[in-house]
């Protein structure tokens, strides 16, 4: 099987995570039999430097003819790189959301599992951490709090902002499709979090996810208030399956589960549209403070290169074998620097792309 990926290796350590990713996915195509053919893309600082603006129409349209998108990391040091003295729409994040805009990307699925080899790592209680978690937070992305109408005024003398959260019934319905499919494809189980109690927007919300549930009956569907998941998330992250929840609420949640992972250089991330076309990436920063250095975990690009498989291509094996290369890898005790412990390997980025290659 051929597949035609666009690669927008981006800024800061994105250039040194993306090559590495697309050495696994390379070591893949050797082992089952597919090709994958990589188209390369400027998008962020890069794109300013080269074109002067953070995401071109070409750009765009590229992406918009392959098969999926593998993307590094964006922008840079806020506080000295000459892309912040630029107007927002010029900036290197406001190519982010052009491209999701562009592209329909609503639904943003973030996995976040424990490995039992950086369990030390987790900064929760060892009864809470031995027990493992793996969950997929599913976040909606292009509606609610973000892209509602806003403005600040004089209000009666008073300086007063408005930002306005919407959605509407076809929007709930998609993400919640999104995340019943995705469930089918792991332990059945969906928590839908909003706050039902307060907000007009979860009303509805709660509403729909409900009625999308009937069509899933092999799926359990339970409902949590937002502020007792931020709390159940610490308490007993081995709860959670996949969660679904609006643009704010996932926004915040999955930044959280991020740290009880131990490292947020181990998180894969992917940003899907009504089809099977998604752009993965990792959750983490450009980091340019080690720029360059090769001294980047580019485990989450590689497990974010396994999603696409698993949910762009269908290559369900194929995903399976770069997890598992990951595991045995953090089993053999190999680390970067960012999950380094006492009595483990050190390897470098590339090394520790060669040594999962290797493994596949």
């Amino acid at each position: 099987m051929t597949k035609n990926i666009a690669v927008i290796k981006g800024d800061g350590i994105g250039p040194e995570i993306v090559t590495e990713a697309t050495k696994v996915l390379d070591k893949v195509g050797d082992k089952f039999g597919h090709t994958f053919n990589y188209t390369q893309l400027l998008m962020g600082g890069c794109s300013i430097d080269a074109n002067g603006v953070p995401l071109t129409e070409e750009t765009i349209a590229a992406c918009k003819s392959s098969d999926a998108v593998l993307m590094g990391s964006i922008g840079g040091d806020t506080t000295t790189s000459p892309w912040y003295k630029l107007p927002p729409n010029f900036r290197p994040e406001a190519g982010l959301l052009g491209i999701r805009k562009a592209l329909g990307l609503f639904a943003n699925l973030r996995p976040c599992h424990l490995y039992k080899e950086l369990s030390g790592a987790c900064p929760l209680k060892t009864e809470i951490s031995s027990k493992g978690f793996d969950m997929l937070i599913m976040r909606e992305l292009t509606g609610g709090l973000y892209f509602g109408e806003r403005k600040t005024e004089e209000v009666n003398g008073v300086m007063t902002a408005t930002d306005t959260l919407v959605y509407s019934e076809e929007e709930i319905r998609r993400i919640a499709v999104k995340a019943f499919d995705v469930a089918m494809k792991r332990r059945k189980k969906v928590i839908s979090v909003d706050k039902v109690n307060v907000l007009d927007s979860s009303r509805l919300w709660r509403k729909v996810i409900t009625e999308v549930a009937k069509d899933y009956p092999e799926v359990t569907l339970e409902h949590m208030l937002v502020d007792n998941c931020a709390m159940q998330l610490v308490k007993n992250p081995a709860q959670f399956d996949v969660m679904v929840t609006e643009n704010m609420f996932g926004d915040i949640l999955s930044d959280e589960a991020s740290m009880i992972t131990g490292s947020i250089g181990m998180l894969p991330s992917a940003s899907m549209n009504e089809t099977k076309f998604g752009l993965y990436e990792p959750s983490g920063g450009s980091a340019p403070d080690i720029a360059g250095q090769n001294k980047a975990n580019p485990i989450a690009t590689i497990l974010s290169a396994a999603m696409m498989l698993r949910y762009s291509f269908d290559m369900t094996k194929e995903a399976d074998a770069v997890e598992s290369a990951v595991s045995k890898a953090l089993a053999d005790g190999c680390r970067t620097g960012d999950i380094m412990s006492e009595g483990m390997i050190r390897l470098s980025c590339s090394e520790m792309g060669d040594k999962i290659s290797e493994l596949i």
